[in-house]
């Protein structure tokens, strides 16, 4: 029987950012206490307040019990809140620094701001939330794309 497994109580000390609860399923969930590091994989889903993460695959990279870095893979989508703003992404790979609060797209990145319907396109998007700026990168001569309504 194929279920979602709910990371047990003793382990949510592992998920805990500050005082903000973070709930994560996924269909089957690896934890390497050594060296520090859970494999989940299957139908993954990670919650924070209004942020969520969805993927086939999601490796959490802990320092001291802690997570320090996310790194979502196989079908990466997020929708996030900033500045009482929604942004739906996707892209082949994304990452998140918890100390930097940064959220980095690799690959077919996308990110559309749901309110206004901008998007941003490229080959990698960085987004720092903690500074409210935004880099797209673009390789192999194909731009970087920016698409926006302008009211006349």
């Amino acid at each position: 029987m194929v279920f979602r497994a709910i990371i047990f109580l003793c382990l949510l000390n592992l998920f805990a950012l500050g005082a903000q609860k973070i709930e994560v399923y996924a269909k089957d969930f690896y934890l390497d206490e050594k060296n520090e590091t859970s494999v989940l994989t299957g139908d993954v889903e990670v919650k924070k307040g209004k942020d969520v993460l969805n993927s086939q695959k999601l490796v959490i990279y802990m320092k001291n019990k802690q997570p320090v870095k996310y790194i979502a893979t196989k079908d990466a989508k997020f929708k996030i809140m900033m500045k009482d703003k929604t942004y739906h992404g996707s892209g082949d790979e994304f990452v998140y620094n918890v100390a930097k609060d940064t959220y980095e797209i690799n690959g077919n990145a996308k990110i559309t701001e749901i309110q206004t319907k901008k998007e941003l396109i490229g080959d990698k998007i960085i987004v720092d939330r903690k500074n409210m700026t935004y880099r797209v990168v673009s390789k192999d001569k194909k731009p970087a794309k920016f698409v926006f309504e302008v009211k006349e």
